[in-house]
């Protein structure tokens, strides 16, 4: 069983959240999901309902495997050095690093994906990804995987770059169980990605 941090702070955006984290939970047999968060008080989401904290970050940093969620307020978390520096030390650590939406800005605030591919919410792309400047931004992708590192679009991409995830842990036939417990339509076409045209990226 593979541990796995996933971070959360003030105004996390809920299906950025709680979306992957159904997928990547897997069948209850794959993954030990440990809440994290700056301390152990509970942490409201966007939408105001509270999420009990299992580990601090000043308790443990070496998970097998980290996710990050998004939310406007993730960018106000890159002013806290000691959740930055904890992001670092965790994404050293993990076998594989993951992040929705606003949350990849914030892990490439880190510098932890710089001169590496990654992606974003569409909305708001051109606004944030001049915040994490030496990351190799990609306007037209519903995820992008680059080594361990795997970042999605906006808030519902989550899912589908979490069933990619799985997948290349546990093989595709298990990802495609679990699309179908969930009776969700995923989109394994990472390329794939209508958001960004709408957006006047491309």
């Amino acid at each position: 069983m593979r541990t796995l941090a996933a971070l959360v702070f003030p105004g996390f955006e809920t299906l950025d959240y709680f979306g992957p984290i159904e997928m990547l939970g897997g069948f209850g047999e794959e993954t030990k999901i440990i809440t994290v968060a700056k301390d152990l008080s509970p942490v409201p989401s966007v939408h105001g309902q509270r999420i009990v904290i299992d580990k601090s970050i000043t308790e443990k940093n070496d998970y097998d495997l980290l996710f990050i969620p998004g939310g406007d307020s993730a960018l106000k978390e890159a002013k806290d050095e000691e959740l930055m520096q904890w992001i670092r030390e965790a994404s050293a650590n993990a076998e594989r690093v993951m992040a929705v939406c606003t949350g990849t800005v914030l892990l490439g605030m880190t510098g932890v994906l710089d001169g590496r591919k990654a992606t974003t919410n569409k909305l708001d792309f051109t606004k944030t990804i001049t915040l994490a400047p030496n990351v190799d931004w990609i306007k037209e992708a519903r995820w992008v995987e680059d080594g361990k590192f795997f970042t999605s679009s906006g808030v519902s991409a989550g899912m589908d770059m979490a069933l990619a995830v799985m997948a290349d842990l546990y093989g595709m036939e298990m990802a495609d169980r679990l699309a179908q417990t969930c009776e969700y339509e995923w989109q394994k076409d990472a390329s794939r990605d209508p958001f960004a045209k709408s957006a006047g990226l491309i």
